[in-house]
């Protein structure tokens, strides 16, 4: 099993690149490091950062020097970083990295990309009264999904190991801003129903898969109106459960629900083919469910995280059909569950297809390296190709040493 290092650019320019990779090489048993090459808007801190301890990282913007030409006549252009101003951090990572034998990986989040989503309203999510999200681009926006394959297939151009595509299906209302704010009670089940997309494109996905897309957004903004008018609403205690949602609107909430399934993975197949056609890089799509069930807390509790994937529209066996391996996250404190979870996935996942596992060495997940261990060795034990480690810049450097030992810890008979 491999063992790669999550990182941003930031992490090599400010603490050196030979210093960063012999870093997580020697400490951590490192063979590659996972480096993100777009990302989305984010406040950190970073501990032994020399240069800056609290970050606003450049939101939605791309690490690296894009290829103008494959993105020519696209509407949707790259956000450049300024750190690519002096140099390419990709291009200087991977011969860095060559000359240690290690592989790069790429990193992308895809769909939820303020910057873009600000730039360009109309292909972002759009709920069932017209409001854009521009926190996230739409699935079913042939611009963003021109662009997301131009960009996959530009990273693998340049000779990474994999990418992984972070945010590649729908996201709900709760993801993705600042200072978010409402004073209205809002259930699980309204929240649901307001992060739901009618974007021109998804109304027009709705009536090829034979929806009444207008029924069905009525329906919606309907029982949304209802509790904000302090009225009652017929869906507000529901859980978010696949079953108890799908009889909505005469059925059509279910029908949806399916439908966007196939839009999300139909874009994970256009990416994969076109990091095929561009290099010899794998397309790794992410299932972000394991850190909305323990991002805070390292204590996910109730429903395996592999069930709540429908709701970002993920269709699990299909979306790992359409690439080359799925990664998954392990944000769990204890190994029970990590192990259950795995076991899960490893179930769906097709034997053709590769298993990576992100996982946390450090709070709120693992306190300890007697803690991180068994954790490891679970996910050695599924047979995993990479476990990927978030994150570099974030953790504390001696929770590196947790995961050196980890490493040569041999599993449980």
């Amino acid at each position: 099993m491999q063992t790669s290092l999550f990182m941003f650019a930031y992490d090599l320019v400010d603490e050196g690149y030979d210093h960063v990779l012999e870093t997580v090489q020697q400490r951590a048993g490192a063979s590659a490091v996972t480096l993100a090459c777009s990302y989305h808007h984010a406040r950190d801190v970073f501990p032994h950062n020399p240069r800056r301890k609290v970050r606003f990282l450049e939101g939605g913007a791309c690490f690296f020097r894009p290829d103008p030409g494959r993105y020519a006549g696209l509407r949707i252009q790259p956000t450049v970083s300024r750190l690519t101003d002096d140099e390419d951090p990709l291009e200087r990572c991977l011969a860095t990295a060559g000359r240690r034998g290690m592989a790069v990986r790429a990193w992308t989040t895809n769909l939820h990309n303020t910057a873009l989503g600000t730039r360009h309203p109309d292909a972002a999510l759009q709920n069932a009264f017209g409001d854009p999200y521009i926190t996230c681009l739409c699935p079913a926006n042939p611009d963003a999904r021109a662009y997301l394959c131009a960009l996959s297939a530009d990273l693998s151009a340049r000779g990474v190991q994999a990418i992984l595509l972070e945010s590649i299906g729908y996201h709900g209302f709760d993801h993705g801003y600042h200072h978010e704010r409402t004073f209205v009670p809002l259930s699980p089940a309204i929240r649901f129903l307001l992060g739901l997309c009618f974007c021109e494109h998804c109304c027009a996905a709705m009536r090829t898969s034979g929806i009444d897309a207008t029924s069905l957004q009525q329906f919606v903004r309907h029982e949304i109106e209802q509790v904000f008018d302090g009225a009652p609403s017929t869906v507000e205690d529901l859980p978010v459960d696949r079953e108890a949602l799908a009889g909505l609107a005469g059925g059509e909430l279910g029908a949806w629900l399916t439908a966007r399934c196939g839009i999300v993975s139909s874009l994970v197949y256009e990416i994969t083919q076109a990091i095929h056609s561009a290099g010899s890089a794998q397309s790794i799509a992410m299932d972000m469910s394991g850190a909305a069930l323990g991002y805070a807390t390292g204590m996910p509790t109730g429903a395996l995280a592999h069930s709540r994937a429908w709701e970002d529209g993920l269709d699990l066996r299909s979306v790992a059909a359409a690439a080359d391996g799925l990664a998954v996250l392990a944000y769990a404190r204890d190994p029970a569950r990590v192990a259950a979870d795995l076991a899960a996935y490893r179930h769906i996942l097709p034997q053709d297809r590769s298993l990576t596992v992100g996982v946390r060495p450090m709070p709120p997940d693992c306190l300890s390296a007697a803690a991180f261990a068994p954790k490891a060795a679970v996910i050695a034990s599924m047979g995993a190709t990479s476990m990927d480690v978030y994150h570099y810049g974030l953790m504390r450097q001696q929770q590196l040493d947790w995961v050196g030992a980890a490493r040569y810890t041999p599993p449980p008979a």
